[in-house]
Order: C-alpha cells, then structure tokens, then sequence
C-alpha cells in the first residue's frame, strides 16, 4: 500500500506540473482549450489510482472519492497507514494558509523551460550532424555547378569570422578597384587603410559607411550604432547583408551572392555606368564554422 501511495503522489505531482506549464503557456484563445485538456487528465489520473487501490484492498469497489486537489500534497499520515481502509485515510478540506501555501517559482519553471529548448536544439543539431557529410557534398556540388556555369572560379578564403569582408577584399583587388572606398565617408582615415590586412581594411569602411549614415541601417539594429559599429572595427564578428550593403554603396558595386540552389541575391545599386560586379559563394554546409563566404572570380576562359 506505501509504496502504491508514494508512486500515486509522484504522478500526481508530475501531473500539477504538466498542468502549470500547459496553463502558464496558454492565451487568451487557447485558454478554455488548455483547461479542458487539463480537467481531462485530471480525470483520467484519478480514474486510474482509484482502479489500482480497489485492486490493491481487494474488494472489486472503488474507494469512496477523495479531492484531486487535496491528493496532490497528501498529509503525512498517509504514508504511515499501511494496514487500514483507504476510507479512513484523512483528507482536509481546508483552505491552504495563505503565509504557508507554495507559491510557483517562476525561475525555476523559465530555466526548466529554457533546458527543454536547449535540449530539443541539441536532437536538432544532431540531426543535422548526422545529415551534414550528405548536405556538405550536395552543398559543394551544386555551387560548383552553378559558378562554373556562369564563367566563375572558386578562390577560397579562410574559414573564419573575418571571410565576408576577406572575399569582397579578393573581389576588389582582383576587379583592379582597389581598398580605397569610391566616395567619401566622414571620419574614415583613409590613409590608414593601407597598414591594414584586407580583411581588416574593409572591415573599416564597412563600420565607417554604417557609422557615416545612421538612418540607412539603424531600423535594422537591435542595438545602439555605436556598439554595433565598434564590433565590426574590433572584433572577428561574422558580417551579413547589413555590411555587404555598406560596402557596396562605399565602393559603388553590385554584390552578387550566388547560394547552393542557384539563387542570386545582388546587392547595391551602383550609380556608375562603368561600375563593377562582384561575386560571392555563399556556403551554408560547408565550412566547419557555419556560414561562410568564398571568393568567385572571372575564369580564364572568360576573363
């Protein structure tokens, strides 16, 4: 009989919990949904502990009901009376002292919820561990294809946070334009630009073009300018379309971002008639950092 009780508390704990969690995730329109479904297996729980004690005490007879509610937190007396009628089992109807009566952690119930999601993100990403050798070949496959199809070759560039503003330093130099920004932009030392890597040159007239023209790019932040900018100056940051566009109005280019299922994404609007395309590969799979871009130049054959 003990050990029925003590396995009856824990499901019925289990159960408040699942409860508290279904309900605290509930909307307005989802609410009387939610409610419902908890009454259910409240119901559910109970008919089954009362189908194990009838079979336990041996007289084919439900025991006579006892609150659901009352059962979640059983008093002590409850797990020292092994031997007499579950009828003689005491149960309070009396309301909870409101001084004594548990209220819901809520961090607790937000880092449980947080581990739940960290937990379904690891199953996630080892799936896609699984499938990456698979998604990887098909990946370079397909990009192969596709810039070789347009008269591209590959130029590859370190695999690192620095590899957008690596690729568009290969493109500039390679395109005989040079690290030298095609308009002036307030505050950047251009004289500086010279004792940089590349990589790090371009970083530079990225952040100063950004910093330069607030209102072009920050709706788009989800923080101050200020900070933003000075973690693309100081930092190996990965960079995306916000600096691609930066750097396409400061050398006055169109950015080509060719992906593995053939899409292109251009980028800029250059004003110039004269004004030059570059090319980038843009690797979901690939690479064993995550994203990343590559360098895509003018085959021989077509140069």
């Amino acid at each position: 009989m003990e050990d029925l009780q003590r396995q009856h508390r824990q499901e019925l704990k289990d159960l408040q919990s699942q409860i508290t969690q279904k309900k605290k995730s509930a909307t307005k329109k989802t609410r009387k949904g939610v409610n419902d479904e908890c009454a259910e297996l409240e119901r559910r729980l109970k008919t089954k502990q009362q189908s194990e004690l009838s079979g336990l005490l041996g007289n084919g007879n439900p025991p006579e009901e006892v609150a659901f509610d009352d059962m979640i937190e059983p008093p002590q007396e409850m797990t020292n009376n092994t031997n007499g009628s579950i009828d003689a089992l005491p149960v309070s109807n009396e309301p909870p002292n409101a001084a004594t009566a548990k209220r819901p952690n809520r961090q607790k119930a937000r880092l449980a919820r947080r581990a739940a999601e960290q937990e379904a993100a690891a199953v996630q990403a080892a799936k896609e561990a699984e499938d990456l050798p698979n998604l990887r070949t098909k990946e370079r496959d397909a990009m192969h294809e596709h810039y070789t199809s347009r008269g591209l070759k590959e130029q590859d560039i370190r695999s690192d946070g620095h590899c957008l503003y690596a690729a568009i330093a290969d493109q500039l130099l390679d395109a005989n334009i040079g690290l030298q920004p095609r308009i002036n932009i307030r505050g950047l030392d251009t004289d500086d630009l010279v004792t940089k890597p590349d990589y790090a040159a371009t970083r530079q007239v990225a952040a100063s073009y950004i910093s330069a023209n607030p209102d072009d790019f920050s709706p788009f932040l989800e923080e101050p300018l200020e900070d933003y900018v000075r973690t693309i100056r100081e930092t190996g940051e990965w960079g995306g379309h916000l600096e691609l566009m930066a750097l396409a109005k400061a050398y006055n280019v169109d950015i080509n971002v060719l992906h593995g299922n053939g899409q292109v994404n251009t980028i800029g609007n250059a004003s110039q008639d004269d004004a030059k395309s570059l090319w980038l590969a843009y690797y979901r799979h690939s690479f064993g950092l995550g994203e990343h871009y590559n360098s895509l130049r003018k085959s021989e054959q077509h140069s």
